[in-house]
Formats: structure tokens, sequence, C-alpha cells
């Protein structure tokens, strides 16, 4: 009678008390990595520390880092000192984008090289293959696992390379205050100094002198050159009116019919703008308040302004509202008169803001 013996399995090595202090921190590593069924395969310094190669990546890569902070302290100094009021010409306001975007830029590369530098030149190369598995954490996997996030750290060499640690903090730091930048640049520098989003052309002025509505061609306008259920677009007659240093200004004036007009007038009543017409006369801001573009195509039938952009539509008999498509406020009504020579003017600036910005925001 013979027996049979199955053959077992070997056996791997016992396993190690991880709360022994003798151990190391990587002998806890690699102890951790058996009990999760990790195999190390390959495990490698790239570098050998205090060489000439270490100490040459570490320069790199600090460099990269210091770069990083100087480029972000330079966002920040054009972002709060360099002149951004628009003037004509080519003044110093025309470099204020386009030096945000390349301070900016020039730290976002420089600190992305330095991290990649770092990782793929400094830290160790190592290939792993882990098994998957879902159990509970004990103690000793708890142990395990804060000192293997200790053991990166060392290996990331900034307690052996002070200098890197130095200049991350120093690169990142001035990063952290780009990125707040935009939300506390309003406490660092006005927007809206000297109310410059908040007037237009037709603001009047000096001495109270209020501002005639002319055409294209700087010609004031009368009540008779626009028939009933006509429109035309008009400008600030100031120097420079119709020019793009008061882009902000284009209006259409709209000669509503008798019913069109009533109803436009008991709709002024209700917000407060009871004397905003003159007669049969209305102007609305031609700047779409949802992106800025010329709401420029009127439909006298139905009364109805349409921006050609992103097709907003406003219906101009119920105070400019948005009924249709993205735009969510309406349009900005000027008040206007006629002055003792039978011309247009404005009895003021606009009264709301014109065209969109920051108060569009959901």
């Amino acid at each position: 009678m013979s027996t049979h013996t199955e053959p077992q399995a070997p056996r791997g090595p016992e396993p190690l008390d991880v709360l022994d202090p003798r151990l190391s921190r990587f002998d806890i590593v690699q102890e951790g990595a058996r009990r999760d069924d990790i195999e190390i395969v390959h495990y490698e310094e790239q570098v050998a520390p205090g060489s000439k190669a270490e100490r040459r990546l570490t320069r790199l890569v600090a460099g990269f880092f210091l770069l990083t902070g100087l480029a972000s302290t330079a966002f920040l100094v054009v972002y709060i000192w360099w002149p951004w009021h628009w003037e004509a010409g080519r003044g110093g306001d025309k470099w204020y984008t386009p030096l945000l975007g390349l301070t900016l830029g020039v730290a976002l590369l420089a600190i992305g090289f330095g991290i990649l530098t770092w990782g793929k030149k400094l830290l160790p190369k190592e290939v792993s293959i882990q098994d998957r598995h879902d159990q509970p954490g004990s103690p000793e996997d708890r142990k395990i696992t804060g000192e293997t996030m200790l053991y990166l750290a060392d290996e990331m060499g900034v307690r052996r390379r002070p200098l890197l640690g130095v200049s991350l903090v120093a690169g990142l730091l001035p990063v952290g205050a780009v990125a707040a930048a935009p939300l506390v640049g309003g406490l660092i520098s006005q927007p809206h100094k000297n109310n410059q989003m908040f007037t237009t052309g037709f603001a009047p002025a000096d001495g109270g002198r209020r501002i005639r509505l002319v055409r294209e061609d700087g010609r004031p306008i009368r009540p008779t050159d626009i028939s009933a259920g006509g429109q035309l677009t008009v400008f600030p007659g100031i120097e420079h009116g119709v020019s793009n240093k008061h882009a902000d200004s284009p209006t259409l004036l709209i000669h509503l019919r008798e019913s069109d007009a009533q109803q436009s007038r008991e709709a002024n009543a209700r917000v407060g703008h009871g004397d905003y017409m003159w007669g049969n006369y209305a102007a609305y801001s031609k700047i779409c308040t949802h992106a800025g573009c010329p709401a420029s195509l009127y439909e006298q039938q139905t009364n109805r302004l349409l921006c050609p952009c992103h097709q907003s539509q406003f219906l101009i008999t119920d105070n400019a509202r948005p009924i249709f498509g993205p735009a969510s406020r309406r349009l900005p009504q000027l008040p206007i008169e006629v002055d003792e020579e039978g011309f247009f003017v404005a009895k003021s600036d606009y009264t709301e803001t014109v065209g969109p910005d920051f108060w569009e925001r959901p």
C-alpha cells in the first residue's frame, strides 16, 4: 500500500514584526510590499548621492522653481501696477494683457519642467507588480502605510537636497498669490477707477452741457429725420464720439408707431423710466448684454431687436427685455429729449451699465 502526498506551494519568508525598532524604514516598506502582494521587480538610484550629477540636477530643478517664483512675481507686479486703462495710440496699456499671458505661461512651464526633471532624473527607478485585493486595514497596515509615505518623502531627497525644498517653496508661494490675485484684485487696485466702466460718450460735458445724438458723419438728428417704424444708429456728438474710443456708446434711436409708443411708455413707467422717451421716440444701447455684440437687427412689425451673434432677442416695447437667447439682462435705455434748436440730445448718460461684464455671472 502506498501513499501519495500532494506537492505544497513554497512558503515565503516569515513576516517581520514591523513594530521592531531595529528595522529600517526601507525594511518596513519592503515588508509592507510583500504583505500587499507587491513584487519589486527593479529598484535603483538614478544618480549617486553627493555626486556631481546629483548636484547639477539639483541646481537645474531649483532653477526651474526659482524661475517660477520670478515669473509669478512679475505677473503680480504687472497685474497690480502696470497701466491697464485704455488710451488712444500705442501706450503701455497695450502690453498689459500680453505681459500677463507671458509671465503666467513662463511660471507654469517652469514649474512643470521642474517637477518632471525631479521625477524623471532624481527619484529612484522602481518597477513593481501588485495583485489587487480588498481587505480591512490593521494597526500594522497603518504603520506600514505611514512609514511608506515617510520613506517616499525621504526618497524625494528634500532633506539631502535642501536647495530643492527652498526653491520649491519660493516658486510655489508666488504661484499661490497669482491664483488669489484675480479674487482680491479689486481690493488691490480699483478696476472701476474714475467710473470708467459706467460712463459713455453721452455723459454731460463740462458745465452740464447735454450731448447731441449724431449720425456716423457727425450730423445732428431731428425727429423728422426718422419715419414712424424706422430706426437709426446714433453716436455721441463729441470729439471721437464715432471712433473706437467710445465703442460703448452706439445707440439705436427708434421712432415707434403710436400704439407701440404708448405700450412702451407704460412699460417705462413701471420701472421708473417714465421720462426716458421723447414723444414716440426711444433710444436703447446697441451693445448686447450677453457678449457685447451689436444688437442691430430691428423688426418693426414685432418691435424685436435681434443680436446676430447668438440670436438674443429684445422686446423694445417692454424696456428691451430679453425674450429669447442667452442674454439675461435688458438693454439699457438712454434718456432723450430735443434741445431748443430741435435736435435730439441725451438728458443724461445711461443710468444702467452698458454691455456685459462681471454682473452677468449667474
